[in-house]
């Protein structure tokens, strides 16, 4: 499903039919569903049907076979409100330049481009001359070389996230596992820190004449796991287990 109806990924003289199937993988993982292809350089009569496009696509054949294909910039750009040129040449004349997270808030109504170079030689100076804005990616300035898929996918990332954070959401998920269990009370972890210090002491790794911070710093370990009632019964039941086995010996 596209989410962004308003927003293109234009690829300009792409030079190798995987990179097209690769940016459309990306563009479909981060929600987007519209890839224009200006001018491809591909050495193929169609791109969209290439076994190599259509391998990288991994999934996203919906997204690849429906990428429109224009002569030249111009046509690809022709509708869209707000154009913004991936570039990581620094130019001291040009449009005004962006990081990619203010790139990706861009949002005016209008219909939005982000416009990606040829794999060996970027955007050229007249082409990001024609877009509104340009987008640098901080990369390492040692070795700022990015694949195009890769340059697509952080794109699509930084606007998918300013869509999040749009409607309200965080920027940040919590991880879950998939199952999330009911969190131990104040009780239940102190009961469950004085089961486990009566096993700590029971086999000698824990001195209660000499007890140094050892608690306290468990105490604060489990503070920053957030443990689940269960968690604290595991740990209870390892305590129960060594005490008892102590105790038979």
């Amino acid at each position: 499903m596209n989410l962004f109806p308003r927003t293109r990924f234009v690829l300009t003289e792409t030079s190798h039919p995987g990179n097209v199937g690769a940016a459309a993988c990306a563009v479909k993982n981060m929600g987007f569903g519209r890839l224009v292809l200006a001018d491809p350089q591909c050495g193929v009569e169609d791109p969209r049907r290439d076994p190599a496009a259509v391998a990288m696509a991994s999934g996203a054949d919906d997204v690849l076979s429906s990428a429109l294909i224009v002569p030249d910039l111009d046509a690809a750009l022709a509708e869209a409100g707000i154009t913004l040129a991936l570039t990581a040449r620094q130019r001291e004349f040009g449009p005004p330049r962006l990081s990619p997270r203010e790139a990706g808030a861009q949002d005016e109504g209008a219909e939005i481009a982000f416009v990606f170079g040829n794999e060996r030689y970027g955007l050229p100076n007249e082409a990001v001359d024609r877009c509104r804005m340009a987008v640098h990616i901080p990369a390492n300035p040692d070795y700022a070389s990015l694949n195009l898929a890769q340059a697509v996918q952080l794109m699509a990332y930084e606007a998918r996230l300013a869509w999040l954070e749009a409607q309200g959401a965080p920027r940040s998920w919590p991880v879950e596992s998939g199952f999330v269990g009911v969190p131990a009370n104040h009780r239940e972890v102190e009961e469950g820190l004085a089961h486990l210090e009566e096993a700590l002491v029971e086999i000698g790794f824990l001195d209660p004449d000499n007890p140094r911070k050892l608690m306290p710093r468990l105490r604060r370990l489990f503070a920053r796991a957030g443990l689940e009632r269960e968690e604290v019964n595991i740990l209870r039941g390892i305590a129960r287990s060594i005490i008892e086995k102590r105790a038979r010996r």
